[in-house]
């Protein structure tokens, strides 16, 4: 496989599930900012979402004030912010025009139809300039329906093959990042100083993070009892049944890894990355990582996680 297909495939995916991501941490955040004052974080809820997203240092350069509708605009529809839903559906759409024949029918017209929809969500937003709370649920559902469909049609239609590889391989990696830092930012930003652990602000606020992953129902399926942070961590870092858990993405990295360097009779850097990575997480114990610091934990996994991406471009989408 030439290196232009498989960065484009890798790039459809990771442009997906990062707008499959953006939109559930709103949803989560408009969730929170509905609820009373009582049961707010001291850190403005909206602040902690641009943190989340990544978007807290180009925000600024464009708009003054982290408020409701200024970061749901400019994570949902801004053409100034690389990473908004609207540009990571269309770099997606391009990116999978670009590959046109690598893809499935089905994967081809579910990202086409979605493309051609959002022009509609696009054009009631430029009319007014803003989006009413009815409609941005609306928007939000057509994201993560996008989402899954075209996760859905490559798991389901995709020949096993070195362009299927890459494409799953752009799902986890993306993943991994982010519940590793919606993790964090929710440590280390939502939760009020004054506030005790196990705390209303608390509960509501690791709610809001669980439902932001989808994992709010696998929660109390694992743990059967009240949320305590303890759990979540446990949950998004060291759960392997947990889909969206750091050592589920890597279980999975270091599976289609290996897969191509099965399938070009080589392996590289990358999958030694890998495994290293994959490897402290089976050894890491939910105690170990609250004694040595969830955020040096995280911190440190998502250098990890950025330094897999470089090296996985390096070693194959580079040509």
């Amino acid at each position: 496989m030439l290196s232009r297909t498989a960065d484009n495939l890798y790039w459809v995916s990771r442009y997906l599930e990062r707008a499959d991501f953006l939109a559930r941490l709103i949803e989560a955040s408009s969730r929170i900012s509905a609820l009373p004052k009582a049961y707010s974080a001291k850190q403005d809820e909206w602040e902690s979402v641009l943190i989340a997203s990544g978007a807290d240092e180009t925000f600024y350069d464009h708009l003054e004030t982290a408020d409701e509708a200024n970061v749901i605009a400019y994570l949902a529809f801004d053409e100034r912010n690389s990473s908004s839903i609207r540009n990571c559906i269309e770099f997606a759409r391009t990116n999978a025009r670009a590959v046109r024949t690598a893809l499935t029918v089905e994967m081809w017209e579910s990202i086409n139809s979605a493309w051609l929809e959002l022009k509609k969500f696009d054009a009631t937003y430029l009319a007014l300039g803003r989006i009413d709370r009815e409609e941005l649920i609306r928007f939000l559902d057509f994201v993560k329906t996008t989402s899954s469909l075209y996760d859905g049609y490559a798991y389901r239609t995709m020949l096993r093959n070195d362009a299927y590889y890459f494409s799953r391989l752009g799902v986890y990696v993306e993943r991994a990042d982010n519940t590793a830092r919606v993790l964090d930012v929710k440590y280390h930003v939502l939760l009020p100083e004054q506030e005790a652990v196990g705390g209303s602000v608390d509960y509501f606020q690791w709610t809001a993070i669980l439902r932001s992953v989808s994992a709010l129902t696998a929660y109390h399926w694992v743990f059967r009892e009240s949320i305590k942070p303890w759990n979540v961590a446990d949950l998004l870092i060291l759960r392997p049944q947990m889909p969206r858990s750091l050592i589920s993405c890597y279980d999975n990295i270091v599976r289609f890894l290996d897969a191509i360097g099965n399938e070009y009779g080589r392996h590289g850097p990358s999958q030694r990355h890998a495994r290293n990575v994959k490897r402290r997480l089976e050894d890491a114990s939910i105690r170990e990582v609250f004694q040595n610091g969830l955020h040096e934990f995280v911190d440190s996994f998502v250098t990890d996680n950025n330094q897999l991406g470089s090296e996985i471009a390096e070693q194959y989408l580079i040509g």
